[in-house]
C-alpha cells in the first residue's frame, strides 16, 4: 500500500481539480452554510481546526454527508476521507499493535470508516457528527482487528464516553494524542482475551463483556445494538462473569 501520509496528500491534491470545483458550486446552491468557502481546501482547513463539537462543523458536514448518502458520486467519499484523514491517521498510528501490518491496518480502518458512512442515519443524529463518525469508525476498527489479536496484545480501547471526551480536544483542536490507555483497561482486555483463547469464554460472551465492561454499555444498551433480548443479555453476562470469577478464585488468579 502507498505510504498513508503520501496517500492523504495525493487526495488533497485531487480535490483541487476542476471536477471538485464544480462539485462545490453545485452543493453551494442548496447548502448556504458552505457559501463562505471559496474552495474545498478552505473548508477542510476549517474542519481540522478548533473543537470537534463546534456546531458550525455540523452545519458544514451535514449537507456533504447527505449528498454522499443520496448519490453514487465517489467524489463525496474522497472529500470525506480528506476531511477525516488526520483522525484516521491518528487511530492507525496509536493502534498499530492491534494490527502490526501497515497495509492490513489501513484496509481495516478504511473499511470501518466507509461502513460508518454507509450506516450513518442523519435523521437520528442532530449534532456532534464529527465525534459520531470517529467513534463509530474506532469501534468498527476494533471489531475488525479483534479476530487477529494474539494473547500477548497489550492495548485496549477507551470507553466510548471517555473517547468522546478525549476526541473533543481543546482550544487547539482535536487532541488524539490524549488517547492514552489506563492500566485498569489494559488488564481487563488482557484478562478477557486470555479466557477467550483458553476456551473459557465463547466469542458471543467475549463481545458481551467487551461491550459492557470495556465499552461501558449497560446490558440493555448492548442488547439493543446487537438485536438481543435484554434479559438474555443480562443472564449471559452474569453467567459468564460468575464462571470466570469462580475459575480465577479456584486458581488464585
Amino acid at each position: 500500500m502507498q505510504n498513508p501520509l503520501i496517500h492523504g496528500k495525493t487526495l488533497e491534491q485531487e480535490i483541487r481539480g476542476a471536477a471538485y470545483t464544480s462539485l462545490m458550486q453545485e452543493i453551494q446552491e442548496t447548502a448556504p452554510s458552505l457559501k463562505r468557502f471559496v474552495a474545498w481546501n478552505d473548508l477542510i482547513a476549517f474542519m481540522r481546526q478548533g473543537r470537534s463539537d463546534d456546531p458550525l462543523k455540523d452545519q458544514i458536514l451535514r449537507p456533504i454527508l447527505a449528498a454522499h448518502a443520496s448519490t453514487q458520486d465517489s467524489r463525496w467519499c474522497t472529500l470525506l476521507l480528506v476531511i477525516f484523514w488526520p483522525g484516521l491517521d491518528a487511530i492507525a498510528s496509536r493502534k498499530r499493535k492491534w494490527e502490526p501490518d501497515l497495509e492490513e491496518r489501513w484496509q481495516n480502518l478504511l473499511w470501518a470508516f466507509l461502513q460508518t458512512l454507509s450506516k450513518l442515519d442523519l435523521a437520528k443524529r442532530p449534532n456532534r457528527l464529527v465525534q459520531k463518525i470517529i467513534n463509530d469508525t474506532f469501534r468498527r476498527f476494533f471489531d475488525k482487528c479483534r479476530a487477529g489479536w494474539e494473547q500477548s496484545m497489550r492495548e485496549i480501547t477507551t470507553a466510548p464516553d471517555e473517547f468522546e471526551r478525549l476526541a473533543a480536544g481543546d482550544e487547539n483542536g482535536v487532541n488524539f494524542d490524549r488517547m492514552d490507555l489506563s492500566s485498569t483497561q489494559d488488564l481487563e482486555i488482557t484478562r478477557l482475551i486470555g479466557h477467550l483463547n483458553e476456551g473459557r469464554l465463547n466469542e458471543k460472551d467475549f463481545l458481551l463483556l467487551i461491550g459492557t465492561r470495556v465499552f461501558g454499555k449497560s446490558a440493555a444498551q448492548y442488547a439493543h445494538e446487537m438485536g438481543m433480548d435484554q434479559d438474555l443479555a443480562r443472564k449471559r453476562r452474569l453467567r459468564a462473569e460468575s464462571a470466570l470469577r469462580k475459575f480465577e478464585e479456584k486458581n488464585k488468579l
